[in-house]
């Protein structure tokens, strides 16, 4: 049985922006994803990760190698594929409900239809009593919701979240990566996430991938369980000082370093 989404040798070059030449963003990326993992995408800045995000989203088309779902190419994207910015990239004219619901608008949805299942994922998140307010009236964990909510509204199988919870607060972080995880474990999505905080990512991830300065390739992976002992023990905070996690999170660190000094 084929995996859902399957990555086979992606590269991606740029032309330079000054002076000709070329940027390898990527080079050799091999990937398949399972049913309802939840693979984090870790490596320094510029390492090519939220490229490797937007060819899966069908925004850039690799230069080299395939990317299929369901053994078919993907060629652009899709309803199949749902996409939460690390800028929630909300409209400032529609209101909380209207954001969430604009996907299925496009679409073409009865307004009826569109309206009841924004509704039910704005429950999903948390925003139940927030439908009629406008966005400015959100806090930014807030709007990460309505994002979150947004995405999910379309039903994708596949969730690609771009550093999502890179500009909160270190409090309404770790709140956002609990609610996450929930909705992940209420949804059964695929997900695809991109973090530059290594605690994040061991918390969060059913498998991590340590990704390599430019051209980024997948250097290490690390199935991971943390996630697991959250959910049975319902203490983030327990999870994140127990010596197994304190002592991956230093080697992750180290692999990322040693590879800027390296580099």
């Amino acid at each position: 049985m084929s995996v859902p989404l399957s990555l086979k040798d992606v590269g991606m070059i740029f032309s330079a922006q000054s002076g000709g030449g070329v940027v390898t963003a990527l080079e050799g990326v091999n990937i398949d994803f399972e049913p309802e993992e939840f693979v984090v995408a870790l490596g320094a800045s510029g390492c090519g990760k939220t490229t490797l995000l937007n060819v899966m989203a069908g925004f850039l088309p690799p230069t080299s190698g395939s990317i299929t779902l369901h053994d078919k190419p993907i060629t652009g994207p899709g309803r199949d594929r749902g996409v939460v910015f690390q800028k929630h990239a909300l409209f400032p004219w529609l209101n909380v409900l209207e954001n969430t619901a604009f996907g299925l608008k496009l679409q073409g949805v009865g307004q009826r239809e569109r309206t009841a299942t924004a509704e039910e994922n704005l429950n999903l998140v948390g925003l139940s009593e927030f439908g009629d307010h406008p966005i400015y009236q959100l806090s930014g964990g807030m709007q990460q919701r309505v994002g979150l909510a947004r995405a999910l509204t379309t039903n994708p199988e596949i969730l690609l979240m771009d550093e999502p919870l890179g500009a909160l607060d270190a409090f309404t972080r770790e709140t956002m990566q609990e609610l996450i995880l929930q909705v992940w474990q209420r949804t059964k999505k695929i997900v695809f996430f991109i973090t530059h905080s290594v605690e994040e990512a061991l918390f969060m991830a059913t498998r991590l991938i340590v990704m390599s300065p430019r051209p980024g390739r997948i250097t290490h992976e690390y199935p991971l369980d943390f996630y697991r002992r959250y959910f049975e023990l319902g203490d983030a905070r327990k999870i994140k000082s127990d010596p197994d996690f304190i002592k991956i999170r230093e080697e992750v660190l180290s692999i990322i370093y040693g590879e800027e000094i390296e580099q």
